[in-house]
Parts: structure tokens; sequence; C-alpha cells
């Protein structure tokens, strides 16, 4: 029988605290590929205004072009103290600022932004659908939507794998077993392209685009899941 341990917000900042000292040494090649091909799928043009949720130690803001305005959220303060040394340490123009905020619950005004990218961390936050709810509220109508994250192997013995990992989901601070059909039907995630990326084809980068009147609709009167 397979035990699902709830990641809460709480054992999801202790989870950071620990790793957040590490996390660039061992995530920080590794994820690199995903991360730069979620970037680029975002087609940044000159004045956009972009949100990234999750933005973690900041590794993927020298990717974007100093054209454009980013906006980086997260959870742990411990993440973002490093996210914050690396904007002094180098020239990033394009970041306007970083903020300790809860993805579930952003404090943005509707349609705040341009386009919104979450790397990394659709498994990660107590609530996906939630998460989704706020990336939507938070972009301009027709705006981009991006979700690049782990979901769960099509492969017998891989799923197998994963769900011997999920009672210890608090402890790593993620959902091992992330199945990626549920996550599209609970959030009502529009795709338009989805790419894989980094080692064997483990993640998948989510293009989408925001439409209010679908989310409206697929929301209304939802619980959260």
């Amino acid at each position: 029988m397979q035990v699902h341990v709830p990641v809460t917000t709480e054992s999801l900042k202790k989870a950071y605290r620990r790793i957040s000292k590490f996390y660039d040494l061992v995530f920080g090649k590794i994820f690199h590929p995903g991360r730069e091909t979620a970037v680029q799928h975002l087609h940044c043009r000159p004045g956009d205004r972009i949100l990234e949720v999750g933005v973690g130690t900041g590794l993927s803001l020298e990717m974007y072009p100093s054209s454009v305005s980013v906006v980086g959220i997260d959870i742990s303060n411990d993440m973002l103290s490093y996210a914050r040394r690396r904007i002094k340490e180098e020239t990033l123009p394009q970041v306007e600022a970083l903020i300790q905020m809860d993805a579930q619950n952003m404090s943005f005004p509707d349609n705040s932004f341009d386009k919104v990218i979450a790397m990394y961390v659709a498994s990660v936050v107590p609530d996906p659908t939630q998460l989704v709810r706020e990336m939507k509220r938070v972009c301009k109508p027709e705006g981009t939507l991006i979700v690049l994250n782990h979901f769960q192997n099509e492969h017998r013995l891989v799923r197998r794998f994963e769900g011997l990992l999920q009672p210890f989901s608090k402890y790593i601070g993620f959902h091992p077993d992330f199945p990626l059909d549920q996550f599209l039907q609970r959030s009502a995630f529009q795709v338009i392209t989805k790419v894989p990326v980094n080692l064997l084809d483990y993640w998948t980068v989510l293009v989408g685009f925001n439409d209010k009147k679908i989310s409206a609709k697929h929301f209304t009167g939802q619980k959260s899941s």
C-alpha cells in the first residue's frame, strides 16, 4: 500500500533550509538544461514583466534578457538570501525584485504579469492546483504560462521506485509520484507545447497560455485538491 505523506509549508521551509547551502552545487548543472529551455520558451519581448515562481537561489535570473523586468518569489528566505547575494555580485538589471511569498497565496493584483513561469515547483507545493490558479490570476489574459517539473514516469520499475520515495516527501521537499494527467486535469492547464528536458528526459517543460474564461469556469465551485 502506498503511503502519501503531505508536504506542508513548514516542512517545505525546513527542507530548503537544509539544502540551501549546497543547492547550487547539487542541482545547478543537472537542472540547467531545463531552466534554459523553459526560459527560451517564454519568448521574452522588450518590456515584458515576468514572474518567476519558486526562484530559489536565482540560478535562472541571468538567463532573462536585460530588456525585461523579472520578479522572483520563493517561500524559503534561506534560498532567497543566496539569490540576493547573486544579484549583488552579478550585473542583472532585469531583476525588479525578490520577495518571500507563498506561491499558493500571492499578494499581487490580478493581471500583474505578461508571463509567469514555475520551474521545479509544481510537485513541491502542498496544493499544485492552487499554485496554477494563482499563476493564472496574476497573469494577463492570453499571457504565457510555463511549468517545468518532474512528472510520474511511465516506466513500471521507475514508477515503483517513485512510489517507495513518497513516504519521505516531507523530508526531501517534493512529491516523487506526481502524475501529469492528474495535474493537467485538476489545474486546467492549457498545454501548447510539451518538451522533455534534462537527464534521460526525466523532466518536462509545459508551455501554455492563460485562458481566463476556461479557468473561471473550471475553478468555480471547485475545492482545492
